[in-house]
């Protein structure tokens, strides 16, 4: 589960510092734990990894990857300020302008295919709810 925060209209991506894809660049996600919901899990991976603090919109993809047992579920997401930090799995946090994201670098294609929607839908002034299936 993870999130998609925004600022002015620039994304935050987090590079990894841990493998899998050290190095790389990704959104701010993780697993849930027990007990906890996956709204409760999007802000507490992204006040892990990126020491965001951001308020949740609605879910914006999900994207099934059967070969590893997973559901990716990213929500849509507004950084509360610029108040953002690299936590223990992240080397660096950045706010990208679409033209800078690092495409050959995104860790994960989930969270490529996440980006390529948001900023489809972004283009075109409506942002809608993505299923995929990663196989």
């Amino acid at each position: 589960v993870g999130a998609l925060p925004v600022w002015d209209g620039r994304l935050l991506l987090c590079r990894r510092s841990i493998e899998p894809r050290y190095g790389y660049w990704t959104l701010p996600a993780g697993f849930m734990e027990n007990d906890e919901t996956a709204g409760d899990a999007a802000l507490r991976e992204t006040l892990e990894e990126a020491g965001a603090r951001i308020e949740l919109a609605s879910p914006f993809s999900m994207v099934s990857v059967p070969a590893v047992n997973q559901v990716h579920l990213f929500y849509r997401a507004r950084l509360l300020d610029l108040e953002f930090k690299p936590g223990v799995e992240s080397l660096e946090v950045v706010l990208f302008e679409e033209a800078a994201v690092p495409w050959r670098e995104i860790a994960f294609r989930t969270v490529g295919i996440t980006l390529r929607h948001w900023f489809a839908d972004r283009a075109r002034g409506v942002f809608g709810f993505h299923s995929e299936d990663v196989k």
